[in-house]
């Protein structure tokens, strides 16, 4: 069965420990060690939420020796963006009917108010 790439990217930002990951990614390269430190769960737990990432194309892995820095790679979440960019223009437009519709009953309850 084959997932597209959103769902895939969707399915490994639904968890918060994941989405903390890639919050420290975002500040530059770092080992599985380091990532795991501010989590209460084993370093095979840590695996298995990176796994999770790689496999969304969220993260890269490198091997430096015997070092193995995980990088953030942004692109599906530029992707992501682009999908929520509709939505995003949607809400935007809803809001600003609602403050058309707004403005419109104050200005009317300013007219009523000057008639009293």
């Amino acid at each position: 069965m084959s997932t597209d790439s959103l769902s895939v990217t969707l399915a490994a930002l639904a968890d918060p420990t994941r989405r903390a990951i890639l919050a420290q990614l975002a500040q530059g390269e770092t080992t599985v060690t380091e990532l795991a430190e501010p989590f209460e769960m084993s370093l095979p737990a840590i695996s298995k939420h990176l796994k999770v990432l790689e496999r969304a194309q969220l993260i890269t892995r490198s091997r430096d020796a015997r070092w193995r820095p995980c990088h953030l790679n942004p692109e599906p979440l530029k992707d992501l963006a682009d999908w929520l960019e509709h939505y995003r223009r949607f809400w935007e437009q809803s809001f600003d009917r609602l403050d058309e519709y707004l403005q419109e009953l104050q200005a009317n309850e300013q007219k009523q108010n000057r008639k009293k």
